[in-house]
This record gives structure tokens, sequence and C-alpha cells, in this order.
């Protein structure tokens, strides 16, 4: 099973080469895409940097999408290819598990991550994570998302068949927050009540960032049609996604706040959540055939 964490990232140059480091240690494998926003901070430098570090043997990858003829020469199209300019890859060739997709400006968390699920996609990743790069996602915690999602995970309340979306909760056993002031806390647990209420969705951390996702899923799920670009965003993908009737499952984790770089939190993104919600109650969700 092929996995990828896609990291959003803008100024964190403190915390991404610590986090690279840490995911490529886990005794599952998994691939990483950084989705930066042009830091000014030299974030996507560093991440070009360790490319070069994490190499695995050149192989070819071919699509489902692709016509068998598309790789009669696979390795012939990386000529001229050097992964720490940030170009693409050609379409089908992995090279290295660290990728770097950079964009012009912030764009917004929903659409780093949407693009990031494209990306995805195309390469016919089979599991697809979101994590944030400063350390409040313990990053060991993505194989106890990955064995909950596969079924691995009964003691975390996941039945044997497994999930088609994991959520790592902070809520789903008490309230597993550290160092967050008491009003932020309290913002963030009232949402998710909030949710649970307007939509009847059985999530009881509708705002969690810590995700894993099937390729089916994303590949149902239409893309282009989500709304919300800040933490709504991650409150309509869990419900289009449960709306779809995909099993949706939580997972206790800790949630502990950044201790280094800038937090991205304004009352903005908690507004679009709150009221982006009670349009979600009343929309018409179809997925991609």
């Amino acid at each position: 099973m092929r996995k990828l964490v896609i990291i959003p990232t803008y100024n964190e140059c403190e915390n991404i080469a610590r986090m690279i480091e840490r995911v490529f240690a886990l005794p599952e494998e998994f691939d990483i895409l950084v989705v930066d926003d042009g830091s000014p901070d030299g974030t996507a430098g560093i991440v070009k940097g360790l490319q070069t570090n994490h190499p695995v043997a050149s192989r070819p990858h071919i699509s489902r999408r692709a016509t068998p003829d598309t790789f009669s020469s696979p390795f012939a199209s990386l000529q001229g290819y050097a992964p720490s300019t940030g170009g693409e890859l050609p379409s089908g060739i992995v090279t290295n598990r660290l990728h770097l997709l950079e964009r012009r400006g912030k764009q917004g968390l929903g659409s780093a991550y949407i693009a990031g699920f494209r990306w995805a996609l195309e390469r016919d990743y089979d599991w697809i994570f979101e994590m944030d790069a400063d350390f409040s996602h313990n990053p060991d915690d993505l194989v106890r998302l990955y064995r909950a999602a596969t079924g691995q995970g009964e003691a975390d309340g996941v039945p044997p068949d497994g999930a088609d979306v994991v959520v790592g909760s902070r809520y789903v056993k008490g309230v597993n927050v550290v160092n967050w002031p008491m009003a932020r806390l309290l913002m963030s647990w009232f949402a998710s009540r909030y949710v649970r209420f307007v939509t009847g969705m059985p999530v009881k951390d509708a705002t969690a960032g810590f995700v894993c996702y099937s390729r089916r899923v994303l590949e149902r799920i239409d893309l282009d049609g989500v709304r919300m670009k800040g933490y709504g965003f991650q409150i309509e993908m869990k419900y289009t996604a449960w709306r779809l009737g995909f099993r949706v499952r939580e997972v206790s984790i800790i949630f502990i706040d950044r201790t280094m770089g800038t937090s991205k939190m304004s009352g903005g993104i908690f507004g679009e959540a709150l009221f982006g919600v009670l349009a979600l109650r009343f929309r018409k969700i179809r997925g991609r055939e």
C-alpha cells in the first residue's frame, strides 16, 4: 500500500526538517508531499535541500490512467530533471520519497490540501494523510491512523474491517489538548459540538486536521465543489465523505500546541467554519462517478 503524507506549509523553517526526518524514521513507509505557499522564510528551500537525502531506487510506476506505450522507455524521460529545482516529476516516475509542490502566495489551507489530493491521485497513492508541520500532530500517530484504517486498530474502537476515513481526534476520549489557551480550547470544542448538532455527523472532532483518507474517498468527492478554504474545509471534507456513505472513524490523539513558529489561526477561520456549516446541512451532496 502506497501512503502519502501531505504537509501544507507557510513559514515553517523551524519545524519542517525535523518533521520530515521523524516521518521517515517511522516503522511504516510514508512518502511526503510538502505544499508550500511561497514561504518567505525559506521553507521550500529547506525541503529542496533534503530531497537528495531521501532517494529510493528509481522505478517506473505505471499510472492507472497510463497506456502501455507511455512507458516504453520510462527512465529516458528523467533526463534533465533535478529534484532540487522543485520541478514536476514526469508522469508515472517515482525517484524519491520527498516531494515539493510550490505555489505562489498564501492560497489557503483547503486549496493546499486539494492540490495535494490531486497530486496523490495522479500518482496512484492508496492512503493519503493530512498533517500539520508544527508537531501539534505527533508523527508517530501516522502509524496508528494507518493501522486503524486497515483494520489493525481495534483497541481504538475501529472495527476489524477498518475505515475509509480515520480522524486523529482530540475529543473522542475527553479533551486531549496541551498548551492551548482556555478561550481557544473552548472555541474549538464548542465548534465541534455545534457541527454535530447542525449536521448530525457522528464525529466529535469535526475541525481536526490530522486525517487519513482512502483513495476511493478522494476519488468520489467532487474536489472542485469543495467551497470552504480554512478550518471549515476540514468539516466539509468529513461531512461529504460521511454523506456519501463512507465509514468515518476517530482515533484518540494528544494534540500539543506548537512550540516553534507562528500559529495561522484566526477568528475569521472559525467564522467561516461556523457559518459554512449551516449551508452544508442543506446542500445536496453528489459524488463523482
